[in-house]
């Protein structure tokens, strides 16, 4: 059986596919995977076992259309539902199932506040796209697999002891899910322990600010100088990761390392919390309450609309310090 899933972007979305992959690897006889993705994101699949032919695209998955279909798959599994993924599947006239994306229901949420959202993880709506199939979730925690080159030996290379050590992933695709410097600082101020920020080049400007305002803090920056794959084994080695609403959350959950999140904009509501199945108590999820502007968004903005930015600058810096004890 050779079957083709689909899950074009971005990062913590392909990460909360494994789980599924894992699945109908281990529970379907004689199966063969491909998966297709945009070339950009191809590092976080490239390791998985569970793959057996990682296909990508630069701009438009159109580009494979004809080696897509030399394939004659079985069946194709539809992770992301949209318009492009629906173009693939006419084109190449398989049998496909797909994923409850509750699109109108996060419009309600967004636009009028009014709670449709079921109580379910993206991850739980994901195995509704192989329940014809047979595939059942085992309820493990998503998969990130690391080659050796990505591996950070963090004691030679950071200075720092595995497990003595706090990450920080400061950034977010859109403003208004990544926590303020001010913010940071109070959450910060006392931490004892060294503290390493994680993130792209994007970063690095807030996180030289963040080193300059935390001078009595052992904090050191990470961001642009090492590879997507290489944070991820520095969070891997981690004691904790505190994290925006962002990839390198979901990313520390494959890991089981400890996770306090701070949500701005978008909310836990809309499914795409930490995924923790079998232990909960590995996350904490920190949200001003109440608001009735929020959520504004379900992936951000790159300004707040409102102005105020209440969202992260009336974030309990207190209650998230208490998470940070080990």
């Amino acid at each position: 059986m050779k079957i083709l899933v689909l899950r074009f972007s971005s990062i913590g979305d392909i990460v909360l596919t494994t789980p599924v992959v894992a699945a109908l690897k281990s529970q379907l006889e004689n199966i063969e995977i491909h998966y297709l993705t945009k070339k950009s994101f191809q590092s976080i699949l490239v390791n998985n076992p569970n793959i057996d032919q990682l296909i990508t695209f630069e701009k438009s998955p159109k580009e494979r259309i004809s080696e897509l279909k030399k394939e004659h798959y079985d069946c194709i599994i539809d992770l992301h539902k949209n318009t492009r993924t629906l173009g693939l599947k006419l084109s190449l006239r398989r049998k496909s199932y797909s994923f409850p994306k509750l699109n109108f229901k996060k419009w309600l949420l967004v636009n009028f506040r009014w709670q449709s959202m079921p109580n379910l993880h993206i991850v739980d709506r994901y195995f509704i796209a192989v329940a014809k199939l047979g595939v059942v979730n085992e309820l493990k925690n998503c998969e990130y697999y690391l080659s050796t080159e990505d591996q950070v030996d963090v004691q030679s290379q950071l200075g720092i002891e595995k497990k003595h050590f706090i990450a920080i992933a400061i950034g977010a695709q859109f403003a208004t899910k990544q926590t303020t410097s001010t913010k940071w600082v109070e959450i910060l101020s006392e931490i004892k322990e060294p503290i390493v920020i994680v993130g792209g080049a994007m970063d690095q400007e807030k996180a030289n600010e963040l080193i300059r305002l935390l001078p009595n803090c052992t904090i050191q920056s990470t961001c642009g100088k090492y590879s997507l794959n290489q944070s991820a084994s520095i969070v891997e080695q981690a004691r904790l990761l505190i994290t925006n609403d962002t990839g390198m959350m979901h990313i520390a959950s494959c890991f089981n390392t400890k996770i306090v999140s701070i949500w701005g904009s978008t909310v836990p509501e809309l499914g795409m919390y930490p995924y923790y199945p079998m232990n909960k108590n590995l996350f904490s999820i920190h949200e001003v309450k109440d608001l009735s502007c929020r959520p504004c968004s379900k992936i951000g903005f790159q300004k707040c609309p409102k102005g105020h930015f209440n969202c992260m600058m009336k974030q309990d810096a207190k209650a998230i310090k208490q998470d940070l004890l080990p």
